[in-house]
């Protein structure tokens, strides 16, 4: 009861307050010792290339260096996130059974054998508030769609200042993106970041408790700050940032599909471009596999075939190639979506909690 009631808590307080204070900030704190983890495995990474090649940099050299096998800052960069991991989930599972052990019998067994009940006094629900502001913190389903919203907003006003706001959401370069891949890219943002901020860790919760959203999001984080391929920024994190990028393709793997599949329950795509019943899973595992990740490429061609649009990234690869470019319209329609499979995952997670509990009982 208070994992379930802390769930729709954790919801509702995203809904109305949105994110707390930067500096207590749990997600910000798994960043910021990213951060300095990232720089300390990048003097190696540096020193690695220059023993290889004195003297020489950018060009050809470049990528040369990013084919280089470099064990060292692989394994550094896996001791540093190893470390992270343990210290935020751990942090997590103290918090977790600090709340549930409260003299005040929050889990509801001290209150029941006094004979008070189980909602004596409100312990349940108390219980249920501590737990759902440690989760919160986790999900950011309102942050995302202020975000999605102000590229909207910024396009109004003119190209150049939605490509400025876009590159608030993504990674890849904007300053030469057409108006409607603007919108592409902030669409596909929504698609994926539906599946990465809300999906995938509620899904975790669920599973394992904080601990386990605690731990999906440290993972998460490392691979959005590590996880490139190749140079990034003027730093190589090729090897450097395998584990990190690994580590994520196998946590998402399943609420990624679990995204695509929830986007299949709850809408139909334009007519024309999915066909309905088993014709509907093909089609959308025939645009997933399109993208380089393993798992983004599910909630984003969920998406593109919901809506009927093209959604695609410039150079490597085009989801639903037969839909129309998105335009005003259909950024607000992907939100209604995106609602929509949030709302569906609801009863599900509910319900799995339930069977949890069952099962542990």
């Amino acid at each position: 009861m208070i994992y379930a009631l802390a769930l729709l808590l954790a919801l509702l307080i995203d809904r109305t307050f949105g994110e707390p204070p930067l500096r207590l900030h749990p997600v910000v704190g798994m960043g910021n010792y990213l951060g300095w983890a990232g720089k300390r495995v990048q003097r190696v990474v540096s020193q690695t290339a220059l023993g290889e090649w004195p003297g020489q940099t950018g060009g050809p050299v470049a990528q040369a260096i990013q084919q280089v096998p470099d064990y060292k800052a692989f394994w550094l960069a896996a001791l540093y996130w190893i470390g992270g991991a343990a210290l935020f989930t751990i942090a997590a599972w103290w918090l977790e059974a600090a709340v549930l052990q409260l003299p005040w019998g929050l889990s509801g067994v001290a209150s029941a054998q006094a004979g008070a009940g189980f909602f004596a006094k409100g312990q349940p629900l108390l219980g249920a508030v501590l737990l759902a502001l440690l989760l919160k913190p986790m999900l950011a389903w309102a942050m995302l769609q202020n975000e999605v919203r102000a590229v909207e907003r910024a396009l109004a006003e003119s190209l150049q200042a939605g490509r400025e706001r876009l590159s608030w959401l993504v990674s890849r370069d904007t300053t030469t993106l057409s108006e409607a891949q603007v919108r592409e890219s902030a669409i596909e943002s929504l698609a994926e970041n539906l599946n990465d901020s809300v999906v995938a860790p509620i899904f975790w919760f669920v599973l394992l408790g904080l601990p386990g959203a605690v731990a999906y999001r440290f993972v998460n984080t490392a691979d959005a700050m590590w996880g490139y391929k190749g140079i990034y920024k003027g730093q190589n994190w090729e090897w450097a940032g395998k584990w990190a990028a690994r580590v994520d393709d196998a946590l998402n793997w399943l609420p990624a599909r679990l995204t695509g599949l929830l986007f299949l329950l709850v809408t139909r795509a334009h007519p024309g471009h999915q066909a309905d019943g088993d014709g509907a899973l093909a089609r959308l595992r025939h645009e997933a596999v399109k993208t380089p990740s393993p798992n983004s490429g599910w909630p984003m061609a969920a998406m593109a075939l919901a809506l009927g649009i093209r959604l695609g990234k410039p150079g490597v690869y085009v989801l639903n190639a037969a839909g129309a470019e998105p335009v005003a319209a259909d950024l607000d329609r992907a939100l209604f979506h995106a609602s929509k499979v949030l709302l569906a995952l609801i009863p599900f997670a509910l319900i799995a909690l339930y069977f949890r509990a069952w099962m542990v009982a």
